[in-house]
């Protein structure tokens, strides 16, 4: 027979399980596990991503700026040569790269 459990001890029960996901090391990846970004994946290609801002073929990209990559981004999530970026989930792009989603971070 199941025994009955009360609403505050169910509570007790899902913080217990939360704490315990937050403080597992087997659920904390850090940025520098996630692969690079593929210039070369489909996606790459289709956003023009390059890993140095200064290959760009701007006869291609007409919309590229001297100067901007993506330590500059809006998009750009940190790190001091590869990090995390908000258009490329997961993967890491590299601080002077650049790919047509650039936006220029505010401040």
């Amino acid at each position: 027979m199941l025994k009955s459990t009360t609403r505050r001890g169910f509570g007790r029960i899902c913080a217990a399980f939360a704490a315990t996901a937050l403080v597992s090391p087997h659920s904390v990846v850090s940025a520098a596990d996630q692969p690079k970004a593929d210039p070369a994946s489909a996606q790459g290609k289709a956003l023009g991503y390059v890993h140095d801002a200064a290959t760009v073929d701007t006869g291609k990209f007409a919309n590229y700026v001297a100067g901007s990559q993506c330590d500059g981004c809006q998009l750009y999530l940190g790190g001091e040569q590869w990090g995390g970026c908000g258009i490329f989930p997961g993967q890491q792009v590299n601080a002077k790269g650049w790919c047509t989603a650039w936006v220029k971070k505010a401040g």
